[in-house]
């Protein structure tokens, strides 16, 4: 008998170890390819050149009109003058504003490359910004979630919604969504997107980026109709949507297992094998997924023969 388990206990010993290295390098893998591209570039979330020409127009033309009416009274001339000095400091917030929006891109590029970069990053982000800095908080938390989604969770739920505007509080909500979806969190998940308004942000990438933590969370609490409805919108091999692509096939195959429709499904799954096959690794081994989803992702990696089988086996 000793014979045997001294036989047994090295036959043990390294497959257990083998398959905590395979997880772990799944996991990995996974948070690499979240992270934003060292070679993306840096683009402003909001064109400052065509903004100002176009105010500019406006109060000049508004300058013009005061003339021609100065004949009959001043009042216009007054008019002009306060529309002019809200314009200006409207331009001083908004330069601020997306001088700040590039040093948080920037740190967070340079966090995502290795621990100490993000350790350094948050440092900034903790001591270079005041305390209720929303995007910092954002920033902060984008960092956080790579190793800690709980802890993210607490650095966004620190930030009160009620006193942001809309645009602001929905960006929250949605990085929240995001982290709950991530965690099989599914109705706090859905509670948030219920409140995100699509229609208020300007910019393209950030509505489809909305739109894909929504129908995500659409296609796994019983609103698969809507999710998909609301994915189709937005083509995820639209090269403008690049760095959003893997997020948008993700939300298509979770909204198309919602209503049944599992061929639609398995054309999402493939084209994320396309990206990278361990990809597929978020539904086999992630919390709270739809069985025939599940299956045909397990089904879809063992064939792509990334993972061994026996530990695609071993995750279910």
């Amino acid at each position: 008998m000793p014979t045997d388990a001294k036989s047994e206990a090295p036959l043990d010993a390294p497959k257990k170890k083998k398959k905590k290295q395979s997880v772990a390098a799944m996991q990995r893998e996974l948070r690499d390819l979240a992270k934003p591209s060292p070679d993306a570039p840096e683009r402003p979330p909001v064109d400052l050149k065509k903004i100002i020409v176009r105010a500019g127009g406006v109060i000049a033309v508004l300058w013009v009109v005061a003339f021609i009416v100065a004949r009959w009274t001043v009042i216009p001339m007054f008019a002009a003058g306060a529309l002019t000095l809200a314009a200006i400091a409207a331009a001083i917030w908004l330069v601020r504003y997306v001088n700040k929006s590039r040093d948080m891109a920037a740190l967070l590029r340079s966090g995502s490359q290795n621990e100490e970069g993000r350790q350094e990053a948050l440092k900034k982000l903790e001591t270079g910004f005041k305390k209720g800095d929303v995007q910092a908080a954002i920033a902060r938390a984008q960092l956080e979630m790579q190793d800690d989604p709980r802890k993210a969770l607490a650095t966004l739920e620190s930030v009160d919604l009620a006193k942001q505007m809309t645009p602001v509080a929905d960006q929250v909500r949605c990085t929240r969504a995001t982290i709950h979806l991530q965690l099989g969190d599914l109705p706090e998940a859905r509670a948030l997107v219920d409140k995100m308004e699509l229609g208020k942000q300007q910019d393209a990438k950030t509505r489809a980026m909305f739109a894909a933590v929504a129908g995500e969370a659409y296609g796994r609490t019983g609103q698969g109709k809507k999710g998909v409805e609301l994915l189709e919108l937005y083509n995820p091999d639209d090269p403008e949507y690049g760095e959003m692509r893997v997020q948008m096939l993700r939300a298509r195959a979770f909204a198309y297992a919602g209503v049944g429709d599992m061929k639609g499904a398995s054309r999402a799954l493939k084209k994320l094998i396309d990206v990278n096959p361990q990809l597929l690794g978020m539904f086999v081994g992630a919390k709270r997924i739809h069985p025939m989803l599940q299956q045909e992702a397990k089904q879809l990696l063992m064939r792509s023969g990334a993972v061994p089988r026996k530990m695609v086996r071993q995750k279910m």
